[in-house]
């Protein structure tokens, strides 16, 4: 689905007002949706953006004098789009809203409402790309079951399809096993016909077991009997399939070789085991994993599912040898299946990681079991070749029920449960639960503030440095500190994990000033080696409150003896938008000391210049957008050259980030952009070695 952090929300905002609209696009941005607003000024306009844009979601006032709202829902409908409109009113009244709703709108949101709006917008943008997702996936089903149809026909293996006990497709392998020349002569014949009278009672009694749902054997062996009369022993293997949209039975018939019964069953087992651990490998338990979600999602039957990993397994293996590797994981994995005993399915889900399935499980049996394991592996020395070790897991697990019966959202949501779970410090565990969103989630975000603050109060957070080259010949030294999050053994979090959680909190300021602070001992420590270098550092709301952090700067750069000028903080461009007057008062207070200041995510307002008018940065740093694939982007290469010839009118310098190739180099000197920024060029680190000349 598109609304993921990474993706820009096209939304066509029609309002009367530009404030209006860009205080809409600002509250979006505010909640972490990445916006591209369009904002029609005539009908004509409305008609080619709608055409020409392929906005996502449309936010239309309601009392619009400029473009009244029959209009736009008018436009939208002749536009043949799959086009969710969002009515915007002032005050909520009865008429209003079903009038609405009667003119195609998805949803009626209160403009004075952010939250309300915000909501609208996910469940309408959410909306529409499932729905094209459907549509899509409609497509590609058709054509994989003409695939699939090819290769049944041309498969060597005999393959029949059965309905009700009767035959309804077969393969030519399977007409050829049996003896018919064409499938029109074995059409509606019982598969009982096709087998030996001493195994009909039982295979009748079989078949009745599989029409109740009942899971399949793995193989069934039988005497089968062809055409002419003459039997001959065969294995049958089934599986639940569709036919046509109508629910049938998958027969692969396989004529037994002379090999032995236990040597058979032997490499059938085999095929689907881990050679390291002994348990299910990871395509075996995927097919039980897509088993057991649609089990749920046609049933009441609940579903446990667990990923756990052995904590600090770098550190493990540092003390015991990499050449030990498979024996920890083998002596893990014998603990678990010590712990589980025969009531669950085990897998081995890939590198360390372990995968419990739980059937007829609710959630609390869920929580127990994970919390046994991690309490059963705390309690217990594991035996690795000849070592002994104590060794703790982080569990992350998701409950399989109704409510998130989809093989992907299962994997991600474990996957991210244990992932938090591990980042929180290890030996935990971490169930979600649909049916209690809220109550796991501030488990989760209590875990991280108790981690947030340890890293404020011991330091635990780590700086990275990014270069930023000046493509207009100036080669003084650069960079962009990036923060990041000490996770042990090596690990460190992104920002994007734990920034939001600190929000909420009230966290942020604290994370600036001390990010500002360590910036500036930086700084100095390079000057004092005869190395001057500007550091570019990211500034929170939060910050802009006050006079507190501007002083606590100004103290900062006094006490270390460093200049304002090789200090760059910089705002998000939504930020400084919807608090322009904040901005403004921050900006003349940190010019007292000769600071800098910087606007980023520029570009993506309505009319981002129009800030210009009323703050004047040092830097604008462009939206990374705008390079996303910018060699073959027109659109962008326009708008980057717009940005930068207007920001040099104003005597502002331009940077571009995130920049991914070659080809957008040269665009980007072309465009005069003054410096660029991105792993291409080079990476960020903890050190500053990039060398500028």
């Amino acid at each position: 689905m598109s609304t993921r952090a990474d993706t820009a929300l096209r939304l066509l905002i029609v309002d009367d007002l530009v404030e209006n609209a860009e205080a809409i696009a600002s509250g979006l941005r505010n909640a972490g949706i990445a916006v591209r607003p369009l904002r029609p000024e005539s009908d004509d306009e409305l008609g080619r953006m709608i055409g020409s844009q392929s906005p996502d979601v449309v936010i239309a006032a309601r009392g619009s004098s400029m473009l009244p709202f029959p209009q736009v829902m008018q436009r939208v409908a002749d536009s043949g789009r799959d086009l969710p409109v969002i009515a915007l009113v002032d005050a909520l009244v009865e008429a209003d809203y079903v009038d609405a709703i009667q003119s195609g709108a998805r949803a009626v949101a209160l403009r004075h409402t952010p939250q309300q709006v915000l909501a609208c917008v996910r469940e309408a943008w959410a909306d529409r790309d499932a729905r094209r997702s459907l549509r899509r996936l409609e497509a590609r089903v058709r054509e994989t079951e003409r695939r699939c149809d090819a290769l049944i026909d041309s498969s060597r293996d005999a393959i029949a399809y059965i309905h009700e006990g009767m035959h309804i497709r077969a393969n030519t392998a399977y007409l050829e096993v049996f003896g018919y020349e064409s499938f029109e002569d074995m059409e509606g014949v019982s598969l009982l016909d096709m087998v030996a009278p001493q195994h009909v009672d039982s295979f009748k009694t079989l078949l009745k077991s599989l029409s109740k749902g009942e899971p399949p054997p793995p193989r069934h062996e039988i005497e089968a009997r062809g055409l002419d009369g003459k039997a001959f022993p065969a294995a049958m293997e089934f599986t639940a399939a569709q036919y046509e949209g109508e629910p049938c039975l998958q027969v692969i018939l396989r004529r037994r070789e002379e090999i032995g019964a236990d040597l058979v069953l032997e490499l059938e087992e085999l095929r689907h085991r881990d050679q390291v651990t002994g348990l299910l490998n990871r395509p075996t338990f995927l097919r039980a994993i897509e088993d057991a979600v649609d089990d749920a999602a046609q049933s009441d039957v609940q579903y446990g599912f667990l990923m756990l990993e052995p904590d600090h397994h770098q550190q493990l293996l540092a003390d015991i040898g990499l050449d030990h590797a498979d024996d920890l994981l083998a002596a893990v994995a014998a603990r678990l299946r010590s712990l589980l005993g025969d009531d669950a399915t085990v897998a081995r889900y890939g590198g360390h990681t372990l995968a419990v399935l739980l059937r007829a499980s609710d959630y609390h049996a869920t929580v127990t079991t994970a919390e046994r394991l991690r309490a059963g592996f705390a309690d217990h020395v594991v035996e690795i070749a000849e070592r002994s070790s104590t060794v703790t897991i982080s569990i992350g697990g998701v409950q399989v029920g109704e409510k998130i019966a989809n093989v992907a959202q299962v994997l991600a949501r474990a996957s991210n449960a244990l992932e938090s779970a591990s980042g929180t410090g290890g030996n935990r565990c971490e169930v979600f639960d649909p049916s209690a969103v809220d109550r796991v989630e501030e488990e989760r975000v209590q875990a991280w503030v108790a981690r947030l603050r340890g890293a404020l109060d011991a330091d635990g957070f780590v700086l990275h440095y990014q270069p930023i080259i000046n493509l207009q010949g100036d080669n003084a030294a650069v960079y962009e500190i990036l923060l990041r999050l000490d996770g042990g053994d090596g690990e460190l979090i992104p920002p994007s994990t734990f920034l939001q959680i600190a929000e909420d909190n009230g966290m942020l300021a604290e994370i600036d000033r001390y990010v500002a602070s360590r910036a500036i001992a930086a700084i100095a420590q390079r000057l004092r080696a005869g190395q001057p270098t500007t550091l570019l550092v990211k500034v929170s709301q939060a910050s802009l409150d006050g006079d507190a952090f501007a002083d606590f700067v100004g103290a900062q750069l006094a006490e270390q003896q460093v200049p304002g000028e090789y200090l760059v903080l910089q705002l998000p461009e939504s930020k400084v938008f919807t608090h322009l007057k904040a901005a403004q008062a921050f900006a003349a207070r940190i010019a007292r000391f000769d600071g800098r200041f910087a606007l980023e995510q520029f570009g993506v307002g309505l009319d981002s210049f129009q800030l210009l008018s009323h703050l004047q940065p040092h830097l604008l740093k462009l939206d990374r957008s705008f390079t996303d694939d910018l060699p073959t982007n027109t659109e962008n290469q326009q708008r980057i050259g717009e940005i930068a010839r207007r920001a040099r009118e104003f005597g502002i310098r331009t940077i571009a980030e995130f920049v991914q190739d070659a080809a957008s180099m040269s665009i980007l000197f072309g465009a005069e952009i003054d410096y660029v920024q991105g792993n291409f060029l080079a990476a960020a680190g903890p050190g500053m070695q990039y060398d500028f000349d």
